[in-house]
């Protein structure tokens, strides 16, 4: 029997027949799923959602709501791809055929709205582990889903998010981050959806061993000691150990977050691993992560360009890094990648808002801002810097330009 009843009337053991709105107004994959637990019921209430239908057949009742006449008819009767589909979020398989790609503009909000609830997801596992509490696996799977389908529906969205991190979030922004480029930097390369998942959550609980770490060590800014730096480098045996403890994470998970440390060469650790003793996915990660740290103030310097970065980090494969994947990382994710802050040569800023691999440098540009004039474009507009190039005198991109430094918002434009 379906009955529709208020939000704050759910429960974890009822089963959600229909959201009651559109599916781009709401973070899950179908409009159907079981409630499992008070985090999707906070999700739903976070989307604005008001009131739903549920299926008492398959979960739980509530006795006084009212009986919805027809709509199992109405329901079974639609034959768009989008009420067909299942629930993502703890299925056994990912189909990536039934979702329907959409224009950045229409997936950054969620994306950030997705990116606000990942972050609460790894405070919240960091702040279990410190506390000597379990990692709620349910919750991590649920962050990981909702990241791998925003990035299905435009890869751009959350990657252009990347630079949205306040100092002191640091650890929780570089997770949110390493896992939304492992995880679109393996669709890039082919993996199947249910290895993106564990790839995912591997990457998102990659730095989970620091919080076995004394927080002395973990939040000194000056330099470690050569005793301190053996200390944080045992992050990855408690990230381990706390992975292998947890019910539900397999070995794929485990073995990319052990291995996110480990250098072709065999400089790396905890292991000292070399060449293809090392898995796939700790290659990979391992150019994630230093790449992320790269791009990232710290307390004791700046933060490097990506385009610098990027330039360090194929200096270093070869030896450090496996170098086929480099050269794949940026093609996947482009010299100057979506959400970069960059200038032209006629002194106009813009964002990058596309890239394709023919043209790695010459991206799309949002122009929203003239320097040498110092005020803003009134009306932004695109240049695709592809098609300049071809013009005698023609834009090209002269500069990476730091946000910070012209106090601007990359992802406003986005």
């Amino acid at each position: 029997m379906v009955k529709k009843i208020k939000v704050d009337r759910l429960k974890p053991g009822m089963y959600i027949h229909d959201m009651n709105c559109s599916w781009m107004d709401h973070p899950f994959f179908g409009s159907s799923l079981n409630v499992k637990n008070d985090g999707i019921i906070e999700k739903i209430i976070r989307f604005g959602i008001r009131e739903v239908y549920i299926d008492t057949d398959k979960g739980v009742d509530v006795e006084d709501a009212a009986v919805k006449v027809g709509v199992v008819q109405e329901k079974d009767s639609k034959t768009s791809e989008h009420e067909e589909r299942e629930e993502i979020t703890g299925a056994d398989e990912i189909n990536f055929d039934i979702i329907r790609p959409v224009p950045v503009g229409e997936e950054i909000l969620r994306a950030k709205m997705i990116r606000e609830e990942a972050l609460l997801t790894v405070q919240k596992a960091m702040s279990d582990i410190k506390a000597g509490n379990q990692i709620d696996r349910e919750t991590v799977v649920h962050t990981v889903d909702d990241i791998l389908v925003s990035i299905l529906r435009n890869k751009n969205a959350l990657s252009g998010l990347r630079m949205l991190r306040k100092t002191d979030e640091y650890l929780y922004s570089h997770s949110i981050n390493v896992c939304t480029m492992m995880v679109s930097f393996g669709k890039y390369l082919g993996f199947d959806p249910q290895l993106l998942r564990e790839i995912g959550i591997g990457s998102l609980l990659h730095d989970i061993g620091t919080m076995k770490i004394p927080s002395a060590i973990l939040n000194k800014k000056s330099k470690l000691s050569e005793e301190e730096y053996n200390e944080v480098k045992k992050h990855v045996q408690y990230g381990r150990k706390i992975l292998e403890e947890t019910e539900g994470v397999n070995e794929t998970s485990i073995i990319t977050a052990y291995q996110h440390h480990e250098r072709l060469d065999g400089s790396g650790y905890p292991n000292g691993l070399n060449g293809d003793k090392i898995s796939y996915a700790g290659q990979a990660i391992a150019i994630i992560d230093v790449y992320d740290a790269l791009t990232t103030k710290k307390c004791y310097r700046r933060k490097i360009p990506p385009t610098q970065a990027l330039e360090m980090i194929y200096e270093w494969s070869g030896t450090q890094f496996n170098r086929e994947l480099v050269q794949k990382f940026i093609r996947c994710i482009g010299i100057y990648p979506v959400g970069s802050l960059v200038r032209l040569k006629s002194g106009l800023i813009g964002v990058v808002v596309n890239h394709s691999e023919e043209n790695l440098l010459q991206p799309a540009v949002r122009v929203i801002y003239n320097k040498k004039a110092e005020r803003y474009i009134s009306v932004p507009y695109d240049i695709d810097l592809s098609l300049e190039v071809q013009k005698a005198g023609g834009e090209r991109i002269v500069s990476y330009e730091l946000p910070e430094e012209l106090n601007i918002h990359p992802e406003m434009y986005l």
